[in-house]
């Protein structure tokens, strides 16, 4: 029988007992992506560094403009033309005008750049701004990006694309990363073959292999696939030690139960610990988290919905600890297109599919097994419903979990 914990439980156990990584790695910036920053990273230059223009247009004192309209433009010299990485020339004198790109340097003495299409070119070196401009219209200052001691970025974040961009402008070519934690993915079971070959009486592909190395490489781990193990505790025993000395974590699918061929929580206890067998929720209750001197080791479910399920919440979770991260869950409410049933005293997972009708969003349940996986595929997000739930009506407000990062 288990001694099952809650999900919130669980979750608890896993951020107190696994910690990052050490000795974090530094690597070229535009290989950063994915990857969780190790330490703070502080601006040490402005960016930018000079005021610029965002439009094409001309650089002008504002004072020079009030009053101005299509009907009685503001007449200024061109003094010059402001080129694209070069320093302006000159000052811009009182009662004059420069033209500028976008981007292009701010003259000392203007404090604001009118649009090109807000003037008129007379062709005699004069034009017409035909809008007022008002101080630091169209302009980006110095250091308005970033200043000298800014923290740009905070240690435990998981890096975009639109960070490698930041990390760029500050001139920063490789950033300090927590190391990706190398998560070994072991299935057990004699009925089970590779994905690849064709499945013989009594036997089905191995489903969970490819889709948990798929889940740990999404939340930002290395992922080495240990094959196929069949139902013999022996086996199972030399695939535990092997893939514990090598890996910083290990996933067992299958073999999590309490059956006679469920020998997973038994190789935990005697080689090291087991800190949990059993969570209240369905699909996954027989799921276990041992460890392995310092290694975390999940026993998972063989069956690949509740595999799924498992993983996305507690695994990553897992993942998330050894890189430093907090990540917070992607949700959105929405409101039930039907009745469900809820009355297991355990906390329940179900997949739906979001839709839009008369301006609102909609979950539609998806009825599957937990033995079944091709539903799934077709689902948007997913939905917890308290263990304490009896039920929800059509109608009800529901918060759905979405099947991407945070």
């Amino acid at each position: 029988m288990l001694v099952v914990k809650t999900p919130e439980e669980a979750l608890g156990l896993i951020r107190s007992q696994l910690h990052p990584l050490t000795a974090p790695e530094t690597v070229p910036v535009e290989d950063c992506v994915g990857r969780v920053l190790a330490e703070d990273i502080l601006a040490k230059e402005y960016v930018p560094g000079f005021d610029r223009s965002t439009v094409d247009g001309y650089a002008v004192r504002a004072a020079d403009t009030f009053g101005c309209s299509d009907a009685i433009p503001a007449l200024l010299p061109v003094a010059g033309e402001i080129r694209m990485g070069r320093p302006p020339e000159a000052p811009l004198a009182p009662g004059s005008c420069m033209a500028i790109p976008t981007g292009g340097a701010l003259p000392q003495g203007a404090d604001a750049a009118v649009m090109v299409e807000y003037t008129e070119d007379y062709g005699d070196g004069t034009v017409g701004i035909c809008k007022p401009a008002s101080p630091g219209m169209n302009l980006i200052y110095k250091g308005d990006d970033v200043f000298p001691g800014k923290t740009v970025l905070s240690a435990g974040r998981k890096l975009t694309v639109s960070d490698v961009g930041a990390l760029a402008a500050m001139g920063i070519e490789a950033a300090p990363v927590r190391k990706a934690p190398l998560v070994g993915v072991l299935s057990t079971g004699d009925e089970l073959v590779p994905a690849g070959e064709p499945p013989g009486a009594g036997q089905v592909r191995d489903v969970n292999g490819p889709l948990l190395a798929a889940l740990c490489r999404q939340a930002g781990a290395e992922v080495r696939r240990c094959g196929i193990v069949p139902d013999d505790p022996a086996l199972l025993e030399q695939a535990v030690k092997k893939g514990t000395a090598e890996c910083d974590m290990l996933l067992i699918s299958g073999g999590s139960s309490v059956g006679a061929k469920d020998a997973t929580a038994r190789i935990l206890e005697a080689q090291g610990e087991v800190l949990f067998h059993g969570i209240a929720v369905k699909p996954g209750k027989p799921t276990i988290l041992g460890k392995v001197g310092e290694v975390p080791v999940f026993g998972l479910p063989g069956h690949p919905a509740a595999a799924f399920f498992i993983a996305w919440i507690f695994v990553r979770a897992a993942i998330a600890a050894l890189t430093g991260r907090a990540p917070e869950p992607r949700s959105t409410p929405a409101l039930l297109a039907e009745p469900v049933s809820a009355n297991h005293g355990r906390a329940e997972l179900l997949a739906v599919r979001l839709f839009r009708e008369e301006g609102r969003l909609w979950a539609r349940p998806v009825r599957t097994k937990s033995g079944l996986i091709s539903s799934l595929a077709g689902s948007d997000g997913y939905l917890m419903i308290s263990r304490d739930c009896e039920g929800l009506s059509q109608g009800a407000q529901v918060d759905v979990f979405f099947y991407s990062e945070d």
